[in-house]
């Protein structure tokens, strides 16, 4: 880097004393990423996963001096990568002051900075620009033109100047030729419409542009950075076959590929204010759980998986949590709380509008489709804690669950609410003959609070194995008889034996 080269320098000649020699951003982009790999600095910190693929891959095309296009699903940090190479820029340049393409002094494009070299010669002002404001970004969308992204004749300039259409000074230049020695995204590249992608062939391959027919040779200098979803996610729209070919490397991005990686993402993404992070405690299964929501839509056949579910799925998902657990504090004037298993069906409003369903999503409505997703984070998660309750179901009289299931096959109902405080929530698991027992049986040390999460867990997880049956209600969850909620269903006929255990049936 530069950085040695004083931005007090004010003229071109001065900078000609100075010993500066410009590069192009590609070099420079280079040039620093070799510089923090020999110095072993993490290149993109805070972007977890892609230690082994994403970024080595990107790595390469920074230093084959590649345009890139990252492609992926929906919530896969394409765009966080992408402004993050703004770090690997040198932190100041110098360009011509007054000019519109911020034109290297020592190599002028435009019309206007040649003209006022010619005028000023070496007292040319000189301007340094930081590396924050040489990025670039738009998000591709139908409508927007050639005009937007390269430029076309201004007419009030031609007024205004008193020049026929045919002088270069007329020309009012759209947002890449304006992003020289910049990099320029284009969010959602697919979306734009064929005919502007064919607009992009010339500055790709040979890097200058073409207005109204005017013939320049503006040899722009552009680090592109394209991103798009994989090409059959909607019918949106492609890549035009000849654009993508003109784009040296293709980056496949991935969702993360473990719930460790993924609590990672959350934990660094999410906005939980200090105060709720004082009121509530979140146990590390319910951040767990709250991962296992994600990885369950991701192969749920109900959601729409070419749609992807996005990692701002678990992050809002870990923030709706927070907030149900701080609002129970806040309604019964607790200083602080305990997250229960049932605050996870306070992040039904992250989940339902993050996912894509099929149409048999659709049938049974998104609402369900969350229940059911949670229901299965639940199932996946348990039998790591607990005995595994299918093996409990063959083991009949004498499985852990027995005692508990008997209780509620005696008609017996436990009623948790989403308001209920914590004594309230203590006697209601309490009153279940059994239960503390066998939480105590696997996890003899947990002090009262994890108890009482376990054993609500316990229920939970007796629930998705047909041990036991369990209904949503209005501001809660019921838990009762298996087969009593089945004969409400007319599931079994009335003179089946009811005195055997659930699991015998």
């Amino acid at each position: 880097m530069q950085e040695s080269i004083p931005t007090s320098i004010g003229t071109l000649g001065a900078l000609k004393a100075s010993g500066y020699k410009s590069i192009s951003i590609k070099e420079e982009l280079r040039k620093n990423l070799i510089r923090k790999l020999r110095a072993g600095e993490d290149v993109f910190p805070g972007i977890y996963g892609y230690e082994d693929t994403v970024i080595p891959d990107l790595e390469r095309a920074i230093l084959s001096r590649h345009n890139v296009l990252l492609l992926g699903l929906r919530g896969q940090a394409k765009t966080r990568i992408a402004r993050m190479m703004v770090h690997l820029l040198d932190e100041y340049i110098p360009a011509i002051a007054g000019t519109d393409l911020n034109d290297d002094p020592f190599n002028p494009l435009s019309r206007q900075a040649k003209d006022i070299i010619a005028e000023n010669g070496d007292d040319t002002l000189i301007v340094w620009i930081h590396r924050k404001d040489r990025y670039a970004e738009k998000l591709a969308t139908p409508d927007v033109s050639v005009a937007d992204l390269i430029g076309d004749v201004d007419p009030i300039k031609a007024a205004n100047l008193r020049l026929a259409y045919s002088n270069e000074r007329v020309i009012h230049f759209g947002l890449i030729p304006r992003a020289n020695r910049s990099i320029f995204v284009i969010n959602e590249l697919p979306d734009l419409q064929p005919r502007i992608q064919v607009a992009l062939f010339n500055i790709l391959q040979e890097g200058d542009i073409q207005i109204r027919g005017f013939k320049l040779r503006l040899q722009l200098d552009i680090q592109f950075v394209f991103t798009a979803n994989p090409e059959d996610y909607t019918n949106r729209g492609s890549i035009v076959t000849p654009l993508k070919d003109r784009i040296e490397s293709q980056i496949l991005t991935h969702y993360p590929k473990s719930i460790e990686i993924s609590r990672q993402i959350t934990e660094q993404e999410a906005n939980i204010s200090s105060e709720a992070q004082k009121r509530v405690f979140i146990p590390e299964v319910m951040r767990d759980l709250v991962e296992q929501v994600s990885v369950e839509a991701r192969k749920s056949e109900y959601v729409d998986q070419k749609s992807g579910v996005s990692a701002r799925l678990t992050i809002t998902a870990l923030e709706n949590l927070v907030s149900a657990a701080e609002l129970r504090a806040l309604i019964n004037n607790e200083e602080s709380v305990y997250a229960r298993i049932g605050d996870l069906w306070g992040i039904i409003p992250s989940l339902t509008g993050k996912i894509e369903l099929v149409y048999e999503g659709e049938q049974e409505g998104p609402a369900i489709v969350a229940q059911n997703l949670l229901g299965k984070a639940i199932r996946s998660r348990f039998a790591e804690f607990f005995p595994d309750p299918e093996q409990a179901k063959r083991k009949g009289k004498d499985s852990p669950y027995t005692h508990v299931a008997k209780w509620f096959g005696s008609g017996n109902t436990a009623d948790l609410m989403s308001d209920l405080s914590n004594k309230q929530y203590a006697d209601v698991l309490n009153g279940i003959p059994g239960l503390k027992d066998l939480v105590k049986r696997y996890f003899p040390r947990t002090n009262d609070e994890e108890q009482l999460f376990l054993m609500e867990f316990v229920l939970h997880g007796m629930a998705e194995f047909s041990l036991i049956g369990k209904n949503r209600l209005e501001r809660g969850l019921q838990f009762q008889d298996l087969m009593s909620g089945l004969f409400s269903k007319g599931g079994f006929d009335n003179d089946e034996e009811l005195d055997e255990e659930p699991w015998d049936k």
